[in-house]
């Protein structure tokens, strides 16, 4: 596996209605590259954001979807995500701060 910088790490972060319900109990969602771990997010979050303190991370990956087109097959691509609970004292991610 290549070395991995931190600003690789995090993709995108998710906005659904889900994941903004989640923001009150300071749950913040984000799409993360599918060969990085936990621990890799963690390091990743805290370096990105002043003032954050991770406690944990959950993460899911997702397979591609099959889909077709014609008589021919493909998949889209994988996805991981990963669900970062910060610890009470830690200041909120400003990206979400407008939504």
């Amino acid at each position: 596996m290549a070395d991995i910088k931190y600003y690789d790490v995090i993709l995108k972060p998710v906005v659904t209605e889900k994941s903004m319900a989640g923001m009150a109990s300071k749950k913040y969602t984000f799409l993360v590259a599918p060969e990085v771990t936990k621990t890799q997010i963690k390091e990743a979050v805290e370096k990105m954001f002043d003032g954050v303190k991770v406690a944990k991370v959950n993460t899911m990956n997702q397979d591609g979807k099959t889909k077709r087109r014609g008589y021919t097959f493909g998949k889209t691509a994988k996805i991981k995500k990963a669900v970062v609970q910060l610890t009470e004292d830690s200041k909120d991610i400003e990206i979400f701060a407008g939504l």
